[in-house]
């Protein structure tokens, strides 16, 4: 007999909180998915039906359930999937999701991956809206029209959570840090690793994870594992870092070794490079002052 949805949900907070201990995760988030799944295990009623009625307040009401889990919990009840969970599995594979969405085919799947470096349908559906998926090539105003209508039908009518980008990203100087940080303990070799999906046709644990927080924002980074990254044998150079705030705002970005203009082999976030060369020149203006 299939598990009912209260119990599917169980096991995968209680999965996620083994996942982020052995990635060596803080504590304290660990606890919180334990705690999380104790309080659905002993819900008597179906938590479908409280999703229906009360969306996502509804589960906040619930002992042990803050704002980022009941996210999670609206994520796993309208579309049978927990990106994060799969993510901290090393299964998740955002070009084989997207192509689940009509209109949508592998190639048009592995462009928008590759342009807007985004792995959630919720985030497609963000970029649907506010312009970012018209800057993927081949996507027109038609096609975006298709999408979104697609995604409604997916995600479902009892979906109350947006995704939504912070207002306030992290800082280009916290981001380069942590990026930092992780090449540096994955090239000594003492970051936990898993096995990506894709392009890992002998399931090979090499892929480094690590989970930190910094200035109230939370952090999980790895190498990038891009069709891309492979093609140009960058897989140990990009670095994909997600972020979330403690409102479970969600973001991500790819940090790199710019390979032309003025900071040419020097690590920049993608799509903030103005804010980098800011950073370098006060660190120049600093080594210059002493």
């Amino acid at each position: 007999m299939e598990p009912s949805l209260n119990q599917q949900i169980t096991m995968k907070l209680a999965q996620a909180a083994d996942l982020l201990e052995q990635q060596g995760a803080n504590p304290f988030r660990v606890t919180a998915y334990r705690r999380a799944s104790e309080t659905v295990s002993r819900l008597t009623a179906d938590i479908r039906v409280l999703v229906e009625s009360e969306g996502q307040a509804g589960l906040v009401k619930l002992p042990n359930i803050g704002k980022g889990i009941a996210a999670s919990i609206m994520e796993m009840v309208t579309t049978g999937r927990w990106t994060q969970l799969e993510r901290l599995r090393g299964t998740l594979d955002p070009v084989h999701l997207f192509q689940t969405v009509p209109g949508i085919g592998p190639k048009t799947a592995e462009q928008i991956h590759e342009t807007l470096h985004i792995d959630t349908l919720e985030a497609l559906e963000a970029a649907a809206y506010d312009g970012r998926l018209a800057k993927v090539p081949g996507i027109g105003t038609r096609r975006i029209t298709g999408i979104r209508n697609a995604l409604s039908a997916l995600l479902g009518s009892t979906r109350r959570r947006q995704y939504k980008k912070p207002d306030k990203e992290p800082p280009v100087q916290l981001i380069l840090d942590v990026d930092r940080d992780y090449r540096s303990r994955a090239e000594r070799g003492t970051l936990p690793t898993i096995a990506p999906r894709r392009f890992n046709p002998e399931n090979r644990a090499w892929l480094p994870v690590l989970h930190a927080e910094q200035e109230s924002w939370h952090f999980t980074i790895m190498y990038s594992n891009t069709a891309r990254a492979h093609e140009l044998k960058r897989t140990h150079d990009w670095v994909v870092v997600y972020y979330y705030n403690d409102h479970h705002e969600e973001g991500q970005c790819t940090v790199v070794t710019e390979t032309r203009g003025p900071l040419t082999g020097l690590r920049v976030v993608r799509g903030r490079e103005l804010e980098c060369r800011e950073v370098y020149r006060a660190e120049d203006s600093r080594q210059l002052a002493t």
